[in-house]
C-alpha cells in the first residue's frame, strides 16, 4: 500500500510514524522546512517539499501509484484542492481530508463521489467533542470508545483505593463477580499488559473493558466504579469545540459556557438555546465560585490556549469539581498537564490523526483504535469465509502473544465470549493487542 500524506504537522506527522511501523510506503508533502526537517530527523519515509495542491509536487510524491491520499494541512481549501486533484490527474481510489469549516463539512453534495469525492472528511473539533461526550456518559472513565455504532464500548477506568477488587487475580474476580465480564487490558504505570487469568489486579492500574452497551452500568456498579450521569458542567472556551458539546447536552443537562470573546459570546447566545453564556475569564476564581463551581459535576476546558486550559482545569480540581477534561493541541504538553494531576487530558491532534488511521486498513481489518497514549490498540476485523478459526471453540484458538480476543459482533448483536463461544463467517470481532503483535495478529485471523 502506498500513502501520500499532505501536510507534515502534528497530525500527519503521527500518522506517517504509525504507518511506517506497518512498513506502508509514506510520502510526506508540505513547503515549512521546519516540519520537513522533524520528519527526516525521525521518521523513515520520504519527503517531498512543496505545496500538496501543486499538482508537481503530488506527481513527484508518486500519485500515479498511490493507492490514498490524506490531506492533513491546517487549511481545508489546500486539502481540498489536493483531493481534487487526487482524483482528476492521478485517479487515487481513496481521499480523505481534514476539514473544518462547517459548512464545507456539512455540505453531502460538495463531499460526494461526483465532485471532490472526499471519504471520509473528518472534523477535528467534532471528533474532540463527540470524545468528551462519551467520557461524561461515563463520569469517572479515563476513556471511552464505541465500536459498531456503540453496540461495544470499551471502558478505561481506574480502581480507587479500598476496591474489593484490588489484589485479587482475575480468576478469582470472575468467581466472585455478580456477574461475567472481561478484562481485555491492563495498564499500569508505563506498561500495558493483556492479561491471562492469574494476573493481579494493583493499585493504580487502569483497567480497559469490553461491555455491551446495555450492560455498562451494571458492569461498572460491580466494579464498584460510580454510575451517576453528569447533570451539570461548566465549559470554558466556546470556539467550535465548545459549541459542539453544548448543543449535544443542552436539552439533557444544566450547561454554561464561559467565553473571553464578547462578540463569540453574543454569537453563541444565538445558536444555543438553553446554555447559561458567560462573558470572562475561565481562570477567575471569583467567576467561578459565584456560578457555584463547587456543585458542578464536570468542568471541560476546551479553549485554544492549552496554558490556560491546564490552568482553569488546576484551579477547577482545586475548588472541588469532581470530574475535568483538559484539551490540550501541544503534545509535549500532555505529560506534564498528567503529572500536575489532570487525568483526562485529550489532543485534538492526537484524536483525529487517530480517527483518520482507522480508515486507513488492509483486507478484513475495519479499524485500529489507538489506547493507553498508544501502547496497545483495539483492532476491529471482519472473518471471511478462509479464516483458520472458523468454527473452532475460543479454548482452542491459540491468538498470537499480547492478543486476547474481547467481543464478538453478529447481526447486530454483541457477544462477551468465553471459551466455549466460536468464530462464523462474517463475525466482527474486537481484538486487544500490543502494537507490536499487530501484524500477528492481522495474518492469523485472515
Amino acid at each position: 500500500m502506498k500513502v501520500i500524506i499532505v501536510g507534515a504537522g502534528e497530525v500527519g506527522f503521527q500518522i506517517a510514524k504509525y504507518l511506517s511501523y506497518e512498513n506502508v510506503e509514506v510520502v510526506l508533502i508540505d513547503r515549512d522546512k521546519e516540519k520537513i526537517k522533524r520528519i527526516l530527523e525521525e521518521l523513515d519515509v520520504a519527503v517531498i517539499e512543496g505545496e500538496g495542491s501543486d499538482i508537481k509536487s503530488l506527481k513527484d510524491a508518486g500519485a500515479d501509484s498511490a493507492d490514498m491520499l490524506l490531506a492533513v494541512t491546517n487549511s481545508d481549501e489546500t486539502n481540498m484542492i489536493a483531493c481534487l486533484l487526487a482524483k482528476a490527474m492521478f485517479k487515487i481510489p481513496r481521499k480523505i481530508a481534514r476539514i473544518r469549516n462547517p459548512d464545507y463539512f456539512r455540505n453531502e453534495k460538495l463531499l460526494d463521489k461526483e465532485n471532490l469525492d472526499i471519504n471520509p472528511a473528518i472534523n477535528p473539533e467534532l471528533e474532540v467533542a463527540m470524545a468528551i461526550i462519551r467520557l461524561l456518559e461515563v463520569p469517572k472513565a479515563i476513556d471511552v470508545e464505541d465500536f459498531e455504532g456503540g453496540i461495544i464500548k470499551v471502558v478505561g477506568v481506574k480502581l480507587q483505593e479500598g476496591n474489593l477488587f484490588i489484589g485479587k487475580s482475575l480468576k478469582d474476580i470472575g468467581r466472585i463477580a455478580e456477574k461475567r465480564f472481561l478484562i481485555g487490558m491492563i495498564e499500569r504505570d508505563d506498561k500495558v499488559i493483556i492479561p491471562s487469568g492469574d494476573d493481579l489486579i494493583k493499585r493504580g492500574d487502569i483497567l480497559y473493558i469490553p461491555v455491551k452497551r446495555e450492560e455498562l452500568y451494571d458492569i461498572l456498579s460491580i466494579l464498584g466504579v460510580e454510575t451517576v450521569p453528569v447533570r451539570s458542567v461548566i465549559i470554558v472556551g466556546g470556539g467550535r469545540v465548545g459549541a459542539h458539546i453544548a448543543s449535544a447536552l443542552e436539552s439533557k443537562i444544566v450547561v454554561k459556557i464561559i467565553e473571553q470573546d464578547e462578540e463569540r459570546c453574543k454569537f453563541l447566545s444565538r445558536i444555543l438555546k438553553r446554555t447559561l453564556i458567560l462573558h470572562g475569564d475561565g481562570v477567575d476564581q471569583k467567576l467561578l465560585i459565584e456560578e457555584n463551581i463547587s456543585d458542578m459535576e464536570a468542568f471541560l476546558a476546551v479553549s485554544n490556549n492549552d496554558e490556560l486550559n491546564i490552568m482553569a482545569s488546576l484551579l477547577a480540581k482545586k475548588l472541588g469539581v469532581k470530574k475535568t477534561i483538559t484539551i490540550v493541541n501541544r503534545t509535549d504538553y500532555i505529560p506534564l498537564a498528567r503529572e500536575l494531576g489532570l487525568e483526562v487530558v485529550l489532543s485534538p491532534r492526537l484524536i483525529t490523526a487517530n480517527t483518520i488511521l482507522k480508515y486507513v486498513r488492509r483486507g478484513d481489518v475495519l479499524s485500529l483504535t489507538s489506547i493507553a497514549d498508544r501502547k496497545a490498540e483495539i483492532l476491529e476485523t471482519k472473518i471471511g469465509d478462509q479464516s483458520k478459526i472458523l468454527g473452532k471453540p475460543l479454548s482452542e484458538i491459540r491468538m498470537p502473544r499480547s492478543s486476547l480476543i474481547g467481543a464478538i459482533i453478529r447481526d447486530n448483536k454483541a457477544i462477551i465470549p468465553t471459551g466455549s463461544d466460536r468464530i462464523y463467517k462474517n463475525d466482527r470481532l474486537v481484538v486487544f493487542t500490543l502494537r507490536e503483535a499487530i501484524k500477528s495478529v492481522e495474518s492469523f485471523l485472515s
